[in-house]
């Protein structure tokens, strides 16, 4: 625990002690610093001195009384001084420690790092530890950590990298990566230790271990030593005056490395055996994701070298944590992602029950102990799942939840605690304290549900968490930091492993992927049916031909065939004629019937070729292939505007153009000049869309309008069917129906509806639409 406060400099008044004190340290202002550097601090304005370390005439060589309001160039010479005043001012120091110069003094030389807080400039000396023994290459070992973490295929191996790295740069004997968990909580996630040393791998500390200042601070800063723990415990040295002369306020030490720590922490490092520190945070867009806790069990020199190069590290850990663990998680989503496709495969063919049946199934996917499936109002179910009455109710509860809106993509729900916010699931907590949902209908009636297991967690936590005792000091009762790192396990009940977000995401894209399956096979099974429905009318419509319309003619046959053996030998040759003509009309319109049927056949058999067309071009080709009719009619065809270029077969639209304009030709009395107009509505165009079918809205829609007879709008709907006739069979140039049954049959080939409007006896208005087959 850090803290980093000194009890000598603000006593903190206590009504009781809890855990919660540890958290009012204030950690920014402990007034003091570890003694085995001097910190003095410095007027921006005139570069004197505000205040100085007591411990100035052990390290500077003046005694810090001496020391207050002097220029700085008492204390590094003018050389160093101005050296001083340029960097000052070509650097951003605000709330950032930089490296300045050495300055030479004896028995070692000083580094000198400085930083600024508002029109405070901090400036610190540390010994160099450089008269020890020769300092590493660095730069080579930042490079190589660099590229053994860029190496790294998962998050466990990259941190276990980064600890390993981290360690050799220090030279500490134990480097760990603590990660946080989301109650604050932290547990060893990867390791890095001198041999003799036990592993602490795994074990979890409570959120007062590290609490909450101290957290913010490492938000703030990147680096923070501590080299010796009983010199730090009895030896600090406090700040001349405590509080700055010019403002009365104390001085903010954030973003010194020689901060004073806390009581609370050096104890707690000592009931460790720990002797020296180092920590550094590692973040994660912005926040604490964990720390680097190293420990080192003798005292030991924290450079400026060696802290930079592990600052370094601990910057390109924290740039890189985030690739890391998505190349971990990416992987993972892949095997699940490539699960998932393979059970759609052979959901394709079957229906959703096959996502628990065979090989894989969707326990294979994500990380489940049991899946059950809701479908056409059965469970399907694998593994260790709750009784079926209590799927039900489960199921019932979820259909209310507002993460389950079916109206949502992204709609799912996710927990590892079922029990705390579904309390009947306490009865089945061994098999479902877990619980991922996910609706796939669009009623939200049909779910998909992946249950995990209660983990009867035994939390190793490093020590008793809830041991904290209280002792009475000279500032009154405070707590103490637990005095045992034993083992000690905690059991959690009621709760599972969590689930991931990539989990919960391969579930969405899951629940994507079958809606559209099920959409799918719907849309199948409509089409199908709508195909089934119009078979069975043309069916019927056959049928009624064959038992009617084309019997009539042969019964016409039959009967003239047996009078004309009857006449064999009869004298009357004419009435004789009169018969064989009769036989030949008949089987003349017993051939333009079976003509029609072949006709309406080869409409259904034969592919549509879709390309852009310019429809304008389609008419002119249609209007020339009825130019004897147009031209012996009269009829005049007027096309108001272009038409438009739509995707369609050329020449099965050019049919329908002929077809509806011989229509317009055909049906129709004497009287005034008859006309034809072709034209169409845009889907931004006014129009009376209200009467159209809703399959043509927002589509472009063709027309042709006539000035004829017109028709009873009562008998509209069935004007397209097969053999369908409004008029006697002579009426109107006779016919068998046939024509606007195979331009209906056309227009839906392409996607596309067609109906009419019309009046009797002021002419009618035949409308189509073409559907591109993207949109189709």
């Amino acid at each position: 625990m850090d803290t980093q406060a000194h009890p000598r400099v603000y006593s903190i008044k206590r009504h009781g002690t809890t855990i919660t004190d540890c958290d009012a340290e204030p950690v920014q202002t402990p007034g003091c610093i570890q003694p085995h550097g001097a910190l003095l601090v410095l007027r921006t304005s005139d570069f004197t001195i505000a205040q100085a370390s007591e411990n100035a005439e052990r390290i500077l060589g003046q005694p810090a009384a001496d020391l207050l309001d002097l220029p700085v160039e008492g204390v590094v010479g003018e050389g160093h001084a101005g050296r001083l005043r340029a960097f000052v001012a070509r650097e951003p120091l605000e709330h950032n420690p930089l490296y300045v110069f050495t300055l030479d003094a004896e028995p070692d030389a000083l580094d000198v790092t400085a930083h600024t807080v508002g029109d405070a400039l901090l400036v610190e000396f540390e010994p160099t530890g450089r008269a020890a023994e020769p300092a590493p290459n660095h730069y080579d070992l930042v490079k190589r950590a660099v590229g053994r973490l860029q190496a790294a295929t998962s998050l466990q191996a990259f941190c276990e990298v980064a600890a390993a790295e981290l360690r050799r740069a220090s030279g500490l004997d134990r480097v760990m990566v603590y990660r946080f968990h989301a109650d604050h909580s932290g547990e060893v996630f990867a390791e890095d230790r001198r041999d003799d040393l036990p592993s602490w791998l795994g074990l979890r500390y409570p959120a007062h271990d590290i609490p909450q200042p101290a957290r913010e601070v490492f938000k703030r800063i990147w680096v923070r030593p501590l080299q010796n723990v009983d010199e730090a415990e009895h030896g600090m040295a406090e700040m001349v005056p405590l509080a700055h002369p010019d403002t009365g306020e104390p001085l903010t030490m954030t973003y010194c490395a020689l901060r004073g720590p806390s009581v609370m922490y050096t104890e707690y490092l000592r009931n460790m055996q720990v002797a020296a520190t180092l920590t550094l945070p590692i973040r994660f867009d912005g926040e604490l994701w964990g720390l680097f806790a190293c420990h080192h069990y003798t005292p030991t020199t924290l450079t400026w070298p060696v802290r930079a190069a592990c600052e370094l590290l601990a910057q390109m850990t924290s740039l890189q944590l985030k690739a890391a663990e998505a190349r971990g998680v990416a992987d993972r989503a892949t095997q699940v992602d490539r699960t998932h496709d393979a059970l759609l495969v052979r959901a394709a063919s079957g229906d959703l029950d096959t996502l628990v049946d065979g090989e894989p199934t969707l326990l294979d996917g994500l990380d489940a102990g049991g899946v059950a499936v809701f479908a056409a109002g059965t469970w399907t179910t694998a593994g260790a799942v709750p009784p079926e009455p209590a799927l039900d109710a489960l199921a019932d509860w979820l259909r209310e939840r507002p993460e389950i809106d079916t109206a949502e993509l992204r709609a799912s729900f996710a927990t590892d605690r079922l029990s705390e916010v579904y309390p009947p699931a306490a009865a089945f907590a061994d098999v479902a304290s877990g619980l991922l949902a996910v609706s796939v209908s669009r009623l939200g009636q049909n779910l998909l549900l992946w249950f995990r297991p209660e983990t009867l967690q035994t939390v190793p936590w490093a020590g008793n968490p809830h041991d904290l005792p209280a002792e009475v000091g000279p500032n009154g009762p405070r707590l103490t930091p637990r005095r045992s790192f034993e083992l000690w396990k905690e059991s959690v009940r009621g709760r599972s492993a969590p689930w991931q977000p990539f989990e919960i995401q391969a579930a969405l894209r899951l629940r994507t992927l079958v809606l559209d399956l099920v959409v799918s096979h719907s849309e199948d099974l409509a089409s199908v049916n709508a195909d089934l429905s119009r078979s069975n009318e043309e069916l019927d419509a056959f049928a009624y031909l064959a038992s009617h319309d084309l019997k009539e003619p042969l019964r016409g046959i039959h009967k003239y065939a047996s009078q004309l053996a009857e006449d064999a030998g009869s004298k009357d040759t004419e009435l004789a004629r009169q018969r064989a003509e009769r036989l030949v009309v008949l089987a003349e319109r017993m051939d333009d019937l079976i003509g029609s049927l072949l006709d309406y056949s080869r409409v259904g058999r034969l592919a549509v070729r879709d390309e852009p067309e310019d429809i304008g071009a389609v008419l002119s080709e249609s209007m020339d292939m009825l130019g004897a009719s147009l031209e012996a009619s009269h009829v005049e065809v007027r096309v108001p505007r272009p038409l438009p270029t739509l995707s369609c077969d050329r020449v099965r639209i050019r049919e329908v153009f002929a077809n509806l304009l011989s229509n317009a030709i055909k049906y129709r009395d004497s009287g005034a000049a008859p006309w034809a107009e072709v034209g169409f509505v845009a889907p931004d165009e006014a129009a009376d869309r209200d009467s159209w079918p809703p399959a043509a809205q927002g589509e472009v829609a063709f027309y042709v309008r006539d000035n004829g007879i017109g028709i009873d709008p009562s008998q509209a709907a069935g004007l397209f069917q097969m053999f369908k006739r409004l008029h006697p069979r002579a009426a109107y140039g006779g016919g068998h129906g046939m024509g606007l049954a195979i331009i209906r049959k056309l227009v839906e080939q392409h996607g596309g509806v067609v109906w009419v409007e019309g009046v009797l006896g002021e002419g009618a208005t035949f409308w189509f639409t073409l559907t591109p087959p993207a949109r189709a």
